[in-house]
């Protein structure tokens, strides 16, 4: 384990969120790619699949602010260390981060920064931000990612101990590049 594992499952939950986002810029400034995020409903199963806990509003306005922090993650997975701190301490000091020890439902102890009336959105923020500290603490930045196939802008945090992961979970990525690296090799051998 490269962090405590309430660090890899908050970097984890964030990289799941950040790869709701469509991905792609296209030439006529729209975007390529699917919403996952589009719809309550998407994201209450988001929020029951990444155990997420404490109070909803299910508003639109609760939506377009985890659309918000996602954009603001995506924005710290691919800064250098010092725009990645300020963002990191903005969404702390925004939240009145105050860590607190705490356990509940599964989780053994564990640290939460929010309290479980905060916004979903500010919560979610909160606990990516507390495990990007550790992060940046460890200097290894280097292990936040963009998935490395040409036709994909999803994000990976990389938890290898060599740190050699290249591709993300979000499609055949990695099986895709590794084929068309076979293809090549052997129209080059005929």
């Amino acid at each position: 384990m490269v962090f405590t594992n309430d660090t890899e499952v908050a970097l984890v939950s964030a990289v799941n969120l950040i790869n709701t986002a469509p991905v792609g810029i296209l030439p006529d400034g729209g975007v390529s790619g699917t919403e996952k995020l589009a719809t309550m409903a998407d994201l209450d199963a988001f929020v029951a699949a990444e155990q997420f806990t404490g109070s909803r509003q299910h508003t639109a306005a609760e939506l377009a602010a985890v659309h918000q922090i996602r954009n603001e993650l995506r924005a710290i997975w691919t800064a250098g260390e010092d725009p990645a701190v300020a963002l990191v301490n903005g969404l702390l000091a925004r939240a009145n981060a105050l860590p607190q020890l705490v356990r509940h439902d599964q989780w053994d102890w564990h640290l939460h920064a929010t309290a479980p009336a905060a916004p979903l959105a500010q919560r979610m923020g909160v606990e990516a931000a507390m495990a990007l500290v550790d992060v940046i603490r460890a200097k290894e930045l280097q292990r936040l990612k963009v998935c490395a196939a040409d036709d994909c802008q999803a994000v990976l945090i990389d938890l290898s101990k060599n740190r050699s992961r290249r591709y993300c979970d979000t499609g055949n990525c990695g099986n895709r590049a590794h084929v068309a690296a076979y293809r090549r090799r052997r129209l080059a051998k005929d």
